[in-house]
């Protein structure tokens, strides 16, 4: 089945679903969900670099583990590119704890038999959100003077791969 769009899951309707353990699976309320899509939560060097950028969050909204993932190769990409793998420091600030559930309705001929509607509705777990709050910051960026624009242009990158809308602030 599909990865069904971003819109159907990026508002903060209901209360989280996050019961997982991962030590003692059998203790965990929520059973299958699917690992979180983000590899690495640090990258570079982290020095003493004089200046710190942060991409933080206008509005509440539920960013996926792959769209934080897509954003973060973004960000690494462009800064690695322009700046060296050795001058930057980035780092994820959020992590996605939230389970996204998904209650798969059978279509085409003869769906009508085998389907059950909303009977048992609650839902299968097919992945992981983080809950971001207004002014909540998502991604630390520091960098070596004179390169605050390469900084910018990789969260304007990256904010356009993110539901909900972005501001960058200096730190």
């Amino acid at each position: 089945m599909g990865l069904r769009p971003g819109r159907c899951y990026h508002k903060l309707k209901k209360r989280p679903y996050t019961r997982i353990a991962i030590r003692k699976p059998r203790k965990s309320f929520v059973k299958g969900v699917p690992a979180s899509k983000i590899h690495q939560f640090e990258t570079g060097k982290n020095k003493n670099y004089p200046f710190k950028f942060f991409l933080q969050s206008k509005e509440n909204v539920q960013i996926r583990s792959n769209a934080l993932e897509a954003s973060r190769v973004t960000v690494t990409k462009h800064l690695t590119k322009n700046l060296g793998p050795e001058n930057f420091f980035f780092k994820v600030l959020v992590y996605p704890h939230h389970i996204m559930r998904e209650n798969p309705m059978a279509t085409g001929a003869g769906a009508d038999r085998f389907s059950e509607g909303m009977r048992r509705s609650f839902g299968k777990p097919i992945g992981q959100t983080a809950r971001v709050k207004i002014n909540q910051k998502i991604f630390m960026v520091k960098v070596p003077s004179n390169s605050e624009k390469f900084v910018k242009t990789a969260f304007e990158r990256a904010s356009k791969r993110l539901p909900g809308t972005y501001k960058i602030i200096a730190g």
